[in-house]
């Protein structure tokens, strides 16, 4: 993530990819009062693949998803399209989704988004690490001119 601020996008992405408990860590609080426009509901969704950097598009197969969409009492609506099969999940992302649209957006960003987006960052450079130190360099020694 960049020192920009995050746009809806990004939280989404970011709240899809975050684990429950760290959702529910980073926000133990009750959930504001809110309808529901569609109530978690899971099914699957096809995952296309590419070969190679400009390679064409091919179907890779289906992965599950949970998605859900509510109210506030304040009339702002949010959404969450999240992977596998969590209706908890999914409404924490969605009431988060609506609850970042509104004027507690600032104490969310700091509260929840923030810890999110460290926690992604240090876990995306551990992987790295883990990936260089299986790092082979080969090389070719030259013998003479040919």
């Amino acid at each position: 993530m960049t020192a920009d601020p995050l746009t809806r996008r990004d939280w989404m992405g970011l709240l899809a990819r975050a684990p429950l408990a760290q959702l529910d860590a980073c926000w133990p609080d009750a959930a504001p009062d809110f309808t529901w426009l569609r109530k978690p509901e899971a099914g699957t969704m096809m995952v296309q693949g590419r070969a190679g950097a400009a390679g064409a598009a091919f179907n890779l197969g289906e992965v599950t998803v949970t998605r859900a969409a509510l109210r506030l009492g304040c009339g702002t609506v949010g959404h969450a399209l999240v992977q596998g099969r969590s209706p908890r999940k999914a409404e924490r992302a969605a009431l988060l989704d609506a609850l970042l649209q509104t004027d507690a957006a600032a104490q969310l960003h700091a509260r929840v988004l923030a810890p999110l987006a460290q926690h992604e960052t240090e876990q995306s450079q551990a992987r790295a690490r883990r990936a260089a130190a299986t790092k082979v360099d080969f090389f070719t020694l030259v013998r003479g001119e040919p």
